[in-house]
C-alpha cells in the first residue's frame, strides 16, 4: 500500500534532507577542527619584568676641589671623569710630555722591561741640552755621538721631565718636531681632548694648552700601556752622563701613588696628574686626579696636596654595590593560553663599582623559547651596564611552559 504523509512522521525526502544537513554539519566541524589543529601554535613571548635603570643611592658628591686653577678626577675602571667646573684651555707645562710619550710608544711599542731601538744623539741635541741648562729648564745632559735607547729617553722624559729629550724623541719618530706636534694634535682629537692644542713637544711654550679633564682622558689611555705605567712609577732613573736622577713628583712610591707627571712654568704654575691605588671593598682600584694652574710659593707642592686630597676623597665615595639580586624576577614568559606566564629569574647577582648618583642600565635580550620548555630554560640575557663595566646575567624560567590545550587550539580565532 503506498505511503501517505500523516501523523506518523515526515516523508522520506524530508528525512534525507535532515540527514544531509546533519552530515554537512559534522563535515564542517571535522574539517574546521582539523584546520584549527593543523595551524601552528605561536611561540612564547618573553618580556622584561624589571626596571631598565637602577639608581645608585646618593646625589652628586662634594669633592675637595682646590680654590684656584682647575681640577678633575677619574676612575678608569668606572669610566668616571668629573671636572671641578666649566673648563677652559690653560697652559699645562710639562704635562705636555705625557702626550709626547704616548705618541712615541704608540708608534714604537716597547715591552715593560725592553730597552728598544738605539737612538744616536746629534750635535743639535747636545746644543739644545746646553741651552735648556743655561735657561734653567729641566734637561738631561747628552753628547753628540752618544747612543741612548728608547727606554732611556722615555725614562729621562717622564721621570726627570727633560725638555731636550722630548725633541730628540720627536725627531726620531717623525723627522721633525713640527711633524711630531701635528701627530700630537691629531691624537688629542682622536682621544676626545677637544680643549687641547699642542704647540711644542715639551710644554715650555705657553701655547701648549689643555684642561685637567683632557689630561685625564689622555692619561687613562696612556696608563693602559704597560711600559708607560712602569716608567712613570719609578722614583728615580740612571742615565749614562747624568747618573742617578730623581722623579720630580716626590710623592710617587709613597701612599700607593704610582705616577704620573708634574709640570711648572710661570705661565702654567703648578700642574700635576696623579694616579694612586686605593682599596675599595677589598678590591684595588686605580684613582686619578689632575690639577692645572695651582698657585703658591711652592706650586708643585700645592698641586700634589690637591691631587692627593681628591684621590682619597674619590676613593672614599666608591662602593661595590649590589645592583641586581640573585634569583630576582627579571622577565616573564607568556603564551595566549597562559595569561600569567612563567617567571624567569636571574641566575646570579651583580655587584658593581658604583659612584653616588649613577644610573645603572639594564638591557635585556630575549632568547627563543619553545612551547613546553622545561623549568630552567634560558629565557634571555640581562646586561648590566655602569660606565665601562658590563656584566651579563643569564635569566632562566622557573617552571615548565604548558603546551597549548586542545580547547584553546579549537576555539582560537
Amino acid at each position: 500500500m503506498p505511503y501517505r504523509r500523516g501523523q506518523h512522521g515526515a516523508s522520506p525526502r524530508h528525512w534525507l534532507r535532515r540527514a544531509w544537513r546533519a552530515g554537512l554539519v559534522v563535515v564542517v566541524v571535522v574539517v574546521g577542527a582539523g584546520f584549527q589543529l593543523q595551524r601552528s601554535v605561536p611561540d612564547p613571548v618573553v618580556h622584561l619584568a624589571m626596571a631598565t635603570t637602577v639608581a645608585v643611592a646618593g646625589g652628586s658628591p662634594t669633592l675637595p676641589w682646590p680654590p684656584a686653577g682647575q681640577a678633575a678626577i677619574a676612575v678608569p675602571a668606572r669610566g668616571l671623569l668629573v671636572a671641578s667646573g666649566p673648563e677652559s684651555p690653560a697652559p699645562i707645562a710639562s704635562l705636555t710630555k705625557i702626550m709626547t710619550a704616548f705618541v712615541v710608544l704608540r708608534d714604537h711599542p716597547l715591552g715593560p722591561t725592553a730597552q728598544g731601538p738605539a737612538v744616536a744623539i746629534s750635535a743639535t741635541d747636545q746644543t739644545e741640552a746646553a741651552i735648556d741648562e743655561a735657561g734653567d729648564a729641566a734637561n738631561i745632559p747628552v753628547q753628540a755621538g752618544e747612543v741612548l735607547s728608547e727606554r732611556q729617553l722615555l725614562n729621562g722624559l717622564l721621570v726627570h721631565s727633560a725638555n731636550n729629550l722630548a725633541d730628540v724623541l720627536a725627531r726620531w719618530d717623525a723627522g721633525s718636531t713640527a711633524a711630531f706636534v701635528a701627530k700630537m694634535n691629531v691624537t688629542a682629537s682622536a682621544l676626545g681632548m677637544h680643549q687641547t692644542h699642542y704647540s711644542d713637544t715639551s710644554g715650555l711654550s705657553p701655547m701648549s694648552v689643555s684642561t685637567a679633564g683632557d689630561q685625564l682622558r689622555l692619561t687613562m689611555a696612556a696608563m693602559t700601556i704597560p711600559t708607560f705605567a712602569v716608567v712613570v712609577s719609578q722614583t728615580s732613573v740612571t742615565l749614562p752622563i747624568a747618573g742617578v736622577i730623581p722623579n720630580y713628583v716626590h710623592s710617587i712610591g709613597t701612599d700607593g701613588i704610582v705616577g704620573v707627571k708634574s709640570g711648572f712654568t710661570q705661565a702654567a704654575m703648578g700642574c700635576l696628574v696623579m694616579a694612586a691605588s686605593r682599596p675599595v671593598n677589598g678590591r684595588t682600584v686605580l684613582v686619578m686626579a689632575a690639577v692645572v694652574g695651582e698657585p703658591g710659593l711652592d706650586p708643585l707642592d700645592v698641586a700634589n696636596s690637591a691631587d692627593l686630597a681628591l684621590v682619597d676623597a674619590t676613593a672614599g665615595l666608591l662602593r661595590e654595590r649590589p645592583v641586581v639580586e640573585r634569583r630576582v624576577v627579571a622577565a616573564t614568559v607568556g603564551t595566549p593560553w597562559q595569561s600569567d606566564g612563567v617567571q624567569a629569574l636571574t641566575e646570579r647577582g651583580v655587584t658593581l663599582l658604583a659612584w653616588p648618583g649613577d644610573n645603572v642600565r639594564m638591557t635585556f635580550t630575549p632568547s627563543a623559547v619553545r612551547n613546553g620548555a622545561r623549568a630552567g630554560t634560558l629565557a634571555g640575557r640581562l646586561v648590566v651596564t655602569d660606565g665601562p663595566e658590563h656584566v651579563t646575567v643569564p635569566v632562566r624560567t622557573t617552571a615548565t611552559l604548558a603546551p597549548a590545550p586542545l580547547s584553546w587550539r579549537l576555539k582560537r580565532m
